[in-house]
């Protein structure tokens, strides 16, 4: 059973930072992209970042220059470091790993609060 499990959420203040990890357990399957989403209340969920095996990147526009993706291949775990935090970036924070050949999975998510 593939477990996805997100950490790190908290409440900061407007230009704070903040490290979100996640990890991924109970799967041998080889883990192509992993990616951070968010939502947002009264929002859809929104691509913040993604991260590929081999380690190309990816950002929304609202997150470029503040918040860096990276992952630990061993350790099946991905993370984000966010920074220069603003009141809008408030969501909870989602990571989804795409595995090679058996789909993808989904964490319960983090809270991030920004305080302004």
């Amino acid at each position: 059973q593939v477990q996805v499990v997100e950490s790190g959420g908290g409440v900061v203040q407007a230009g704070g930072s903040l490290r979100l990890s996640c990890t991924a357990s109970g799967t041998t399957y080889i883990i192509n992209v992993m990616a951070w989403y968010r939502q947002a209340p009264g929002n859809e969920r929104e691509l913040v970042a993604g991260i590929t095996r081999g380690g190309t990147t990816n950002y929304a526009d609202s997150v470029k220059g503040r918040f860096t993706i990276s992952r630990d291949n061993r350790q099946n775990t991905v993370y984000l470091q966010m920074t220069s935090l603003k009141a809008e970036d408030t969501a909870v924070y989602y990571c989804k790993i795409s595995t090679l050949f058996h789909g993808d999975y989904w964490g319960k998510g983090t809270l991030v609060t920004v305080s302004s």
